[in-house]
């Protein structure tokens, strides 16, 4: 038999699922991804097929392995790594959906959320949750399927219905039904889940009316699961964690203060805070680390909805431009936007506005403005809104922030982490591998077999990793960021 040589992270994003191949010293060593369909069927709602993401979740699992003729008694465990909220409720007899998955982008429950915020449920939400009470969490999406699908609710009371984010799902599926599970970290993403006593709310549930027999077990992050069967090959799945809290691990982050950004299709900044719970008075939430041997910590994070987004639409949707990577050569063909602002509000704003009738403006168009100082205006959102969370969470934690640790597909845009590191005044670093959230969902489940020492990563004493410093003028700086809440404004008075 081969020995134990490599372990495989299932990154199940938001728009493509990767499987990614690590080695026994956390090195990456290969990878295959797919993209998956997005489906909007109105305005402000967007979803997925739940089963899609399976299929092609399999597919570059297999994939890998057959293109480096790798067997699969070589790998030593599987970790999945997940996009967050997304809501998936299934049949327990077929294994089906019953309606496409909700997506943690999808707006359709802002009505659910202001009926419960005029019944006064916000403070109780944020207290027992850290989170705020927004469409972008579970527990609405969940309540949503529930009341529209034909007689979904009575399936729910009899037990027939089990409710999953990705992972759970994901886990469900290629156990084969045998392993209905989650983890601290996705756990804490539904608005269902007490972070302090550690236990799904049953005042939550019962105002909500989501019966508990729809909710997983939750372990910790790094545990083992159960069984992927692999060709005949049984591979343990000893890992479930939400990416943001997987590239917090994946980042080293694993001391208070310790603070990362990844730049994907939207933006999501953690700060990790100790072992003591802490709630935002700043627009932030609250939500749980990755967890091994039953040891619990917390971080401060801000969600910023739509950052690498913003650059797709600008490519797909207006035809600005033909690939993302263009976007830094176009960028610094102008030596600014010319006064043009671009809001990329399309699922309301987040952290630390959480405005969900907020809606994408764009601002200060001239005669002179082309296509140049539009690209250059859409990358510089993408570091307006990370500020205002950088600020958001120093004024909560009062640990002045003097570095930032970048990952995320838009993080090798170095126009882009220039501008970020001028408008916060802070120093950025990035790694030379920007895979640290498959990482760190790869570290969790060798760690929890035995196959790595620790869950520290030494990605940062690699000679090849590149810093950005401040080269702006904070007056420059100070004038730019006052034009960027005079847009915010506006695109908070839009709708």
């Amino acid at each position: 038999m081969k020995t134990k040589q490599y372990v495989i992270a299932l990154d199940a994003g938001t728009t493509s699922c990767r499987a990614i191949l690590f080695d026994k010293n956390r090195r990456f060593v290969a990878a295959e991804s797919k993209e998956f369909k997005q489906i909007y069927p109105s305005a402000g709602y967007v979803e997925h097929d739940a089963e899609e993401i399976y299929r092609v979740q399999k597919e570059t699992l297999l994939n890998l392995l057959s293109n480096r003729e790798i067997a699969p008694s070589q790998i030593a465990a599987i970790g999945i790594t997940n996009q967050r909220e997304t809501t998936v409720i299934w049949d327990r007899h077929s294994q089906k959906p019953i309606y496409h998955a909700i997506v943690w982008q999808c707006r359709r429950t802002e009505h659910i959320c202001r009926q419960f915020k005029q019944e006064g449920w916000e403070p109780y939400i944020h207290k027992h949750t850290g989170l705020v009470l927004d469409a972008y969490f579970s527990a609405t999406k969940i309540k949503w399927i529930l009341d529209t699908v034909p007689g979904a609710r009575a399936q729910a009371k009899k037990g027939d219905l089990l409710f999953g984010t990705i992972d759970t799902w994901l886990l469900y599926k290629f156990t084969d039904g045998a392993v209905f599970a989650t983890d601290h970290t996705n756990a804490s993403r539904t608005m269902l889940y007490d972070i302090c006593s550690l236990s799904w709310d049953e005042n939550l549930l019962h105002a909500f009316d989501i019966p508990p027999s729809m909710l997983a077990q939750v372990k910790n992050s790094g545990d083992i699961y159960g069984d992927c069967n692999v060709r005949g090959t049984p591979i343990p799945i000893a890992a479930l964690c939400g990416d943001q809290q997987a590239s917090l691990l994946g980042q080293g982050c694993l001391a208070p203060g310790d603070a990362k950004n990844t730049y994907g299709t939207g933006c999501f900044i953690l700060e990790h805070i100790g072992s003591k719970m802490q709630l935002s008075k700043n627009g932030l939430i609250t939500t749980l680390a990755a967890s091994t041997h039953n040891e619990i910590a917390y971080a401060m994070e801000g969600s910023v909805f739509i950052a690498g987004a913003l650059i797709q639409w600008l490519r797909d949707e207006i035809g600005l431009l033909s690939s993302s990577t263009q976007s830094e050569e176009m960028a610094k063909k102008v030596e600014d936007t010319g006064g043009v602002y671009i809001v990329p509000a399309f699922a309301g704003l987040g952290a630390p506005y959480w405005d969900m009738s907020a809606r994408g403006i764009i601002t200060g168009i001239t005669r002179g403005t082309n296509k140049n100082h539009l690209v250059r205006a859409a990358l510089e959102a993408i570091a307006y809104q990370v500020n205002d969370v950088l600020i958001s969470i120093e004024k909560d934690t009062q640990i002045p922030l003097t570095q930032l640790k970048v990952d995320g597909g838009a993080c090798t845009n170095d126009f882009l982490m220039q501008f970020q590191s001028d408008i916060s005044q802070i120093t950025l670093v990035r790694p030379a591998t920007v895979e640290v959230t498959a990482l760190g969902a790869a570290v969790l489940a060798g760690f929890t077999v035995g196959f790595y020492d620790s869950i520290q990563n030494n990605s940062y004493s690699d000679a090849s990793i590149k810093i950005f410093s401040p080269q702006m003028a904070p007056s420059q700086q100070k004038a730019l960021f006052a034009g960027w809440h005079k847009a915010v404004a506006k695109a908070r008075e839009s709708n």
